[in-house]
């Protein structure tokens, strides 16, 4: 089922494969002319939080997530990439090390894209440049949403829009017609809902009773879309 029209995704999902979808030739030329590509293997880590930005990353297959780490070692993530999508970019154009650490969530191929490259690319590319300047618009949007959801919203509210994001993830990877089956341990879900994995598991309990999700292991399939909708108070 299509959430068009019954869902504001826009709202809650950043879009940094819209950033080299049909980039002109040549920018996307010289922007991977040196790429390197390597399979990561689950749960490989892609970068840590503080250390120095050498490039940047394309997801070329697989998901990812972006998390802080807080000084317990409690994982808190930020986002979750798909194939596509761009990661650790915005410390190339901060000049800082990087702000957060990512690592796959399935065996993925990435690309890394040199530091020097990217730059390069920037200052040549203004296609490039509008795309980054509008990516970045847009994630301040997501995170101010988030940022209020976080403090106003009950966990089983989070939960739902969590869900109903995430499912648009492994959508786009799913077969036409079959359901789409989200693939992701109860602690990274939980780490994204922001609540304690005991409150993930009773909550997909209660929405698996009401017959709006069903679970095969750590899989989920999302039963009753517009359901989770309303759940997640956005219709």
């Amino acid at each position: 089922m299509s959430i068009q029209g019954i869902f504001p995704i826009e709202k809650w999902d950043f879009k940094s494969e819209s950033i080299l979808a049909d980039l002109p030739k040549p920018d996307l030329q010289l922007l991977m002319a040196r790429r390197l590509e390597q399979i990561y293997k689950k749960g490989e880590i892609i970068f840590r939080e503080e250390t120095y930005a050498t490039g940047t990353f394309y997801l070329v297959s697989g998901k990812a997530k972006k998390y802080k780490v807080d000084k317990d070692g409690r994982e808190q993530i930020i986002y979750v990439a798909n194939a596509g999508e761009l990661l650790g970019f915005h410390a190339i154009l901060s000049g800082d090390n990087y702000p957060d650490s990512a690592a796959v969530m399935e065996e993925s191929l990435i690309a890394f894209i040199p530091r020097e490259d990217f730059l390069e690319a920037i200052r040549q590319s203004d296609v490039l440049n509008r795309r980054l300047l509008k990516t970045l618009s847009h994630e301040f949007v997501v995170l101010t949403n988030n940022l209020a959801l976080f403090a106003q919203r009950p966990v089983r509210e989070r939960l739902a829009l969590q869900l109903i994001v995430i499912r648009e993830k492994y959508k786009a990877g799913a077969e036409p017609g079959m359901p789409v089956e989200i693939n992701m341990s109860r602690d990274d879900l939980a780490s994204l809902v922001g609540t304690a994995r005991e409150n993930v598991v009773r909550l997909l309990s209660g929405l698996r009773e009401e017959g709006i999700v069903e679970t095969k292991g750590r899989k989920i399939i999302v039963l009753d879309l517009k359901r989770l909708i309303r759940i997640a108070n956005q219709n």
